[in-house]
């Protein structure tokens, strides 16, 4: 998970690099007024999120199954530990009904 989020970060410091480059040379428009950087940065995030959706298929795939196997993992351990709490209750139960 954590390499594809640096992946997906890497292709939009690419992206800002080269949209700031097409607006400092004038190729693109400068934006309105002192919006210049959130319109950069903006830019640059629509032109990244179509690139990282297509060239990280296979790495988000491959994050997705290890953050379903966490899940899985986690859902494990939760009803194990229930049936432990369970198990406990029911024994505590009997032995009140002994004595």
């Amino acid at each position: 998970m954590f390499r594809y989020t640096l992946m997906r970060l890497g292709i939009f410091a690419g992206c800002l690099v080269v949209v700031w480059g097409l607006v400092y040379s004038g190729i693109a428009p400068r934006g309105l007024g002192d919006a210049n950087y959130m319109w950069v940065v903006l830019l640059a995030l629509v032109i990244s999120a179509p690139i990282s959706f297509v060239a990280l298929r296979k790495e988000r795939d491959r994050a997705s199954v290890q953050v379903v196997r966490k899940v899985d993992r986690i859902k494990a351990n939760l009803e194990a530990n229930r049936s432990q709490e369970d198990g406990a209750d029911d024994s505590a139960r009997t032995q009140g009904q002994t004595s």
